[in-house]
Formats: C-alpha cells, structure tokens, sequence
C-alpha cells in the first residue's frame, strides 16, 4: 500500500491527504491559533516606565510654625513647582518663579538649568519664615573635606552650592563658604533641650554633650570627641541598645564597637529618660546564609522566637535619672512573657522639618504612659509610672476571649483626662477616662469603625479623629474625619465625599489639607478649615500620559461572603485592550490579612499586581475575606481565630464564582491565585484545600508553615492556649494546620519563590512545602531568589515576569515565550552601559 501525506498548514486549518490503492481522502480540521500573552502590553507600564507617566499624587503640607501657611511641592508633566498657601487669605501663589530662578542659579553655578528641571535639595524656611534656603548639586568636583589626595579613590565629591531666597524681594543670595553638613546620625537620641546625646556601643548605653555630638556629626571617627559611659553590664542579646540586628555575623563582630541607636524616649525637661531593654538571651537561634556575599558565603544568627516556645524574650522598662547618671528596674510585671511599651508623645506636624526633633515620652515631668500585654494577647493594662517614686499605676485595663488591640491614648489637660481606644462593645470607638480610670463616657458608637485621634482640642473639648463605615452607600473602608464633642455631641464630617480620605491638620485644628480619590478617580487635593468648610482646590494629579498609554481605570464590586450574608468589596482589573466577546482566565492577587486586605480604595501608582498583570490577557481580582480587616467590625476581623490557614478561602473562592455568573467574559475554568507574604501562603493553602477550583498558583515568600513563623504574628492571630498547673507553672501551648499536610491534595500548577536571607519569613516555610510536595510525587516549580530580604528587592523586577511566565504557560497556554532564554521585556528597560 502506497501513502503519500500532504500537510497544508494555514492560519487556522490542517489539511491532510491521504493516497492508498488509487484512491484519494481529504481530512480536514479546523486548528485554532496558539493563544498568546500581550507580553508588549504589560511591558508598557513597568515601574520605570510608570515614573515617567505619572507623578504627584497628593499633596504633602509642610506647615509653618508662626502661623497657619504651608508649603508643597507638585510635580506634572510640565515639571516641578513649589507653592506657599496662606488659608486665611484664602491664597496659593508659586513660592518663586521657575525660568528666573533656574537663570540666577546658572549664573552662580555656571551649570545649565532650567524651569523645567530644577533640582532643589533640603529647602526649608528660615526661623522668621521671611526666606527659604536650598541647595543644588553642580558637576565641579572637589576635595572632600575629610581627604588630602585627590587621587585617593572615593575622594572626590560634587560640590554643593548653598543658597537664601528672599520671598518678597524674589533676591537669591549664595551663602559663601558653604560646606553640606552632614545628617543626623541614627544612633543620636537628643534631649529635648539638646544637652546630650544617649547612644549604644559594645550592648552598653552612652552619653556625649551637644559640642561633641557636632564633632560627631562632621567626622564620627574624630579622636578628640569625649563621651562617657552609662552601663557596663550589656551583652548581645540582652543590650541597651541595638544587637545589629540585620547584620550578618561578620559585620555584627565588626560594627560592635561602633556607635549604634538606644531608642529611648526622654522627660520633657530633660531630666529623666526611659528604655525598654530586653533579654532575648534564652530565645533560641535562626540563621540564614547570604550565598552571593563578596567572598565567602556569610552566616547571619538572629533570634527568632516561634509558635509555643517556651524559650520567651524578657520585656524591662528602665528609668534613668540623668542627673546622677544611674537607673532603676521598674515593677511592671503582671503576666508570663508579657510585652511593654512605652508611649511617646505625638509629634507635633509643624516639626516635621526638624531634623533634631527629640523623643519624649507621653505624660509629664511627673509621670508617663505605658502599656503591657498578655502573651495570649487577651490583656492588656493601660498604666503610669510616677517618676519619683517608681510606682507603677494600670488605669485601663482591656479584656477579651480573642486577642485586644489598643492605641496611644490622647492626654487631656496633661493626662487630668484621657481619651482611649477600644473595641470593647464589637466596634473600635473612643473612651472618656479620668486621670485615675474611671470611665466618665463613651465619646463615640455606633456600628462604625473609629482608626486614629488627630488632634485635640482641650479649651472646646473638641476630638478630631478618622473613622470608616458610618456615611451609608458608600464603601465601608472609606475614610473620613471627624469631630465630636467629648461628651459624645456634636459629630460632624469634616471632608464628605463618596472617597477614600486622607487628612493632614495642622497643630491648631484651624485648617487641613483633604486628599482623595477612589481606584478609578484622579486624585485631588482641597483645603479645608477646621469646621469643614471648603477654603479652595489645591490640585488635582496629571494622568494624561498614563490615559495617552491606554491606562483605563479599574472597576469596584460588592459581592457576598461563603456565608450569602456578609458584603466583600473589591476591585476588578481588566485588559486595557479588553474585548466583552472573549473569555478571559481570572487570577486572584490575594492577601488573607488581618492586618489588612489587599484591595485598594484609592487610586495607587504601583501597579505590577493587578493592572500589568491584567495586561497579559486576564481579568484580575482583589477582594476582602471574612477577618482580613481592623477597620470593619471585631466580629469580621477576628473571623479567622483558631482557623488561620483556611479562614479567608471560602470567600476568595465564592467571589469568583459569583463574578463568573456575572460576566461572561470571565473563563471560570481557568483560575489562578496569587500572592506575597500571607498572600504567598494563602495562595498555595488554596491550590490544596480547593484543588479542583484553582489551577495556577505563584506563592511568593509565603509562611507556609506558621509553627515555624514569628509567635507575635501566629499566636496572636491564630491563638494560643495559656495553662496553669497545680503549681501555678503558666505555660502555652500552639497548635495550627499548615499547607504541607495538605501536599498529597496538589492538582494545578504551583510556583514557589522565596528570598533565601528572608530573616522575616523563613525560607524554611516554602522548602517544606516543596519537601512534601516531592514527597507526594508532585511536579511543581521552585525558584530561590538568591541574597534577597522578604520583600525581593532589586529582583522584584525579575520575580515578576517569572510570574507572569508561569500563568501565561498555564492559563492562557501560551509556550511560546517562556522559551527564550533573555527576559526581553525587562531588559529593554536597563541601560547596557555596563554600570
């Protein structure tokens, strides 16, 4: 028999003819093209690129300290302004003219500059607010001052050219002789009147007067700085001030006899201070090995306290008397392996430019604040501590069968009152307490969610304070700020708006810059006095270069919970070239909380997990879950404990379905989930409790496994078990489902990728995932991410088209491009100059 096979390949059919005894059969199929990925699209908005498209967003005020003005910068696609706003004369002028300044300054400089580009570094206003002073880098090299040889390496330096500007005049002046100073060290803990400087060195705390602390400042390595030692009895891991923690081991022993920070929070007259000191000593080891260190590869040893360990960090509060240069242990003991805290006084906005702003703590001369927590996280005590006599007061005490959340109370009258955060009745609202305890009122309630005190204002008795979900129809995540009376009268919405809201006061509670957006608004930002009352627009962001590449903003929905009861909101992302005739596969970029949920209520310039990767061809998701949220109810918020690795995938997996049943457009067979920290473990949790449903997953950096994660995070999220013996012994005991035991159940396709120094989640909680899955006879993909912290760093870029290789090959089928070896999106991107 005689065969004679014809292949006509086409666009879209195969033709194949057969010949056999004299006789002739055409078989005809219809072949669709290869799917493919919009890899050209999605390259299209790169962070790089996104910089370029997109600039200010907001506006950030610095106010001024004799009266109510501020100045901001704004920056568009026509450049860079600097403004001075006086609210009340109700006026906004640029602070200089551009083109003229930038030909002063290219008189002076004699490089070129123009109004476009003008590079002001550090301006800020004089004591008198009469005139501003900036710098700008030239490209004359000189001698750096602590150099001789201008051919040693590193010894040269751009100079910097100082200038004044006086406002009414419009007259810029060079300061001569001017040399930059150097920034404030970070191990400097000044005193509120700058007579002395408390640092670490070698685990034992120190101290320097404010003329060695400027020799400091110009040349740390100065041989004729004096300073004088406070302790001698400090170790690592039991220091009074930093371990080095972040260092590997090598540069650990190196650094030691260097200067390192002492946090610690001062009286404010400067007589006192205090320092919470703990002994980690007993707390067993982690390490990780940095394998792409110049030369050998380095260890770095960390403690790292896990789940249940009974092996706990010791909390101390020490209060030190400056004046007689000694310290005293405070007895602020109440429960097993408690954590303290000492409050520090707000900062007040009109410091924000002062760089040697001091730490002081909440309170008086007399007294200060703190606060200390149960290890199960269910108590906690809200007390002072009276400096003379050391006597440790509780004032609040806060109790519940989950865990309790507080914040830093507001001082009333300096501390006669204090105004307390609780969630005590299901719903995070404020307290009216007197100076010793006793509730005098609920100041707000009601089935709304209070976030944080703004201001204070004592003479009116008037609280300025930001809440979510009291303005009906709108998203309950919005927020907005108020004012209320102390009593409880008088709640009024200062910045009403269907957005999201985000207000700067200033210290006298007369004015307040309101900016807000929702994910498919341009940003705006307005004025507002004290009462609510509109005082102008300031600006609204330029998104014409963003909309000019085909940006489309994406689409909020509601949904429902697994439950059919409780409302999820969320946002979709689509193809900016997106079709309602195609079927799409949907991926989910997910985040489980508690902290937060992973879905923006604002318009956000960081796209890479939702709008580029819609770009490729996919609807993508965010949506809330069932206790992924503080700012919703206790009841919703604390839905996952006891439950912490299934919680969230019941309404990750309902909400899919109800879209599906929606939108045609959506292909409900080809789903993927992805996610970063507890998004990287919630996304692989869901490949193996639902493993019929989602087909493709990329878990980045997951705690697959939170017996080995950081207790703080597991116990208090997930519970832990206190018990007391016939003895009185308290001991804890944790026990929690992890994403390896459910390995055997793997269906769809599965990346992980971790950093391999992850000293925040361990790498060890993806290798035992991949230990189970092999285990299991799994095929599945594995990348380290070599010499990078939690968050991936500069490989951020890379880990992302690995991802979006990944879903391309799995859900859209495209094989094509995972084939090249070059990452040609990302590379287009970087200059190949070899730097």
């Amino acid at each position: 028999m005689k065969k004679l096979y014809k292949f006509l390949l086409g666009a879209q059919f195969l033709s194949l003819t057969v010949a056999a005894q004299n006789k002739t059969f055409t078989l005809t199929e219809n072949i669709q093209p290869q799917p493919k990925a919009n890899y050209q699209l999605a390259s299209r908005f790169s962070p790089n690129k996104l910089k370029k498209m997109v600039y200010s967003t907001a506006v950030d005020p610095h106010w001024l300290k004799l009266s109510n003005r501020f100045w901001y910068t704004f920056e568009s696609p026509k450049g860079k302004f600097w403004y001075l706003v006086d609210p009340a004369a109700k006026s906004k002028k640029l602070m200089f003219d551009n083109a003229k300044l930038a030909a002063d300054i290219t008189l002076i400089v004699r490089d070129p500059f123009d109004a476009e580009h003008l590079p002001l570094e550090n301006l800020k206003f004089a004591a008198d607010e009469k005139s501003i002073s900036f710098e700008i880098k030239s490209t004359v090299e000189e001698l750096k001052k602590d150099r001789k040889d201008k051919k040693a390496a590193d010894s040269m330096q751009k100079k910097i050219f100082s200038f004044k500007y006086e406002l009414a005049s419009a007259k810029l002046t060079e300061v001569p002789n001017f040399s930059k100073p150097k920034p404030k060290p970070s191990w400097g803990s000044v005193a509120p009147d700058s007579s002395a400087i408390i640092f670490s060195r070698n685990y034992n705390l120190y101290w320097m007067d404010k003329d060695n602390y400027k020799k400091a400042v110009n040349n740390e390595e100065d041989s004729t700085i004096v300073e004088h030692q406070l302790t001698k009895d400090g170790v690592k891991f039991y220091s009074y001030g930093s371990d080095g923690d972040g260092e590997n081991n090598v540069e650990n022993e190196k650094n030691n006899k260097k200067r390192r920070g002492a946090y610690v929070l001062w009286s404010p007259n400067s007589k006192y201070f205090v320092l919470d000191r703990t002994d980690s000593r007993k707390v067993k080891d982690l390490w990780v090995i940095n394998s792409v260190t110049p030369g050998r590869p380095t260890l770095e040893t960390y403690k790292y306290q896990m789940p249940g360990e009974s092996e706990a960090p010791q909390d101390e509060i020490l209060l030190f008397d400056f004046a007689a240069k000694s310290y005293k242990k405070l007895n602020i003991s109440a429960f097993k392996d408690q954590s303290v805290s000492v409050w520090s006084k707000p900062a007040l906005n009109k410091d924000r430019d002062n760089e040697f702003r001091p730490s002081i703590w909440l309170g008086n001369n007399n007294r200060f604040y703190f606060s200390r927590t149960s290890r199960d996280l269910k108590r906690i005590d809200i007390g002072t501590v009276d400096i003379a006599t050391g006597k440790v007061t509780p004032l609040i005490d806060e109790r519940f069968n989950t865990y309790v959340e507080v914040n830093r109370p507001g001082l009333v009258n300096d501390g006669k009152e204090l105004i307390h955060w609780s969630e005590r009745d299901g719903w995070a609202h404020f307290y009216l307490f007197d100076e010793n305890g006793k509730l005098k009122n609920q100041i707000t309630k009601g089935a709304f969610h209070c976030e944080s005190i703004v201001n204070i204002d004592e003479k009116k008795r008037i609280l300025y304070f930001t809440a979510n979900g009291r303005e009906g129809k709108e998203d309950p995540y919005y927020l907005h700020l108020y004012s209320i009376n102390f009593d409880g009268s008088n709640m009024k919405l200062l910045n009403a708006g269907d957005f999201d809201h985000l207000a700067n006061m200033n210290d006298n509670n007369t004015f307040f810059v309101d900016n807000y957006s929702r994910v498919n608004t341009a940003p705006k930002a307005t004025l507002y006095d004290g009462t609510g009352k509109k005082v102008m627009d300031l600006e609204t962001a330029d998104l014409s270069l963003l909309m000019a590449a085909g940006y489309k903003f994406p689409e909020p929905f509601k949904v429902k919970a697994d439950d059919g009861i409780t409302d999820l909101y969320g946002v979709m992302y689509k193809p900016f070239d997106f079709d309602p005739n195609k079927k799409y596969p949907i991926i989910e970029y997910v985040y489980p909380g508690p902290q937060t949920e992973a879905v923006n209520k604002a318009f956000s310039k960081s796209m890479d997990r939702t709008e580029r990767l819609a770009q490729f061809g996919y609807i993508v998701i965010t949506v809330g879950n069932r206790g992924g949220n503080p700012s919703r109810s206790k009841w919703y918020h604390t839905y996952g404990y006891g439950n912490l690795r299934d919680y969230g995938l019941a309404d990750k997996k309902t909400a899919i379905e109800q879209l599906a049943a929606k939108y045609s457009f959506i292909d409900e067979s080809k789903v993927g989930i992805t996610g970063h920290s507890g998004g990287g473990f919630m996304s692989t949790a869901a490949m193996l409790v639902y493993p019929d449903f989602f087909k493709a997953a990329v878990s980045n950096a997951g705690n697959h496994d939170n017996s080995i994660y950081n207790r703080w995070w597991s116990e208090k999220h997930h519970g832990v078990k206190e018990t007391i013996s016939l003895k009185g012994d308290t001991s804890f005991k944790y026990s929690i489902d992890k994403n390896p035991d459910l390995a055997k159940n793997l269906k769809g396709h599965l990346l992980l990728m971790h950093g391999d120094v992850d000293n925040n989640v361990h790498p060890a909680n993806s290798i035992r995932v991949a230990n189970a899955l092999m285990k299991a006879g799994k095929r599945f993909d594995f990348l380290i991410i070599p010499g990078q912290r939690h968050g991936f760093g500069d490989m951020t870029e890379y880990a992302f088209w690995k991802l979006a290789d990944h879903f391309n090959k799995y859900l859209i089928g495209d094989f094509s491009e995972p084939s090249d070896v070059d990452l040609v999106e990302m590379d287009r991107d970087i200059e190949q100059n070899g730097k």
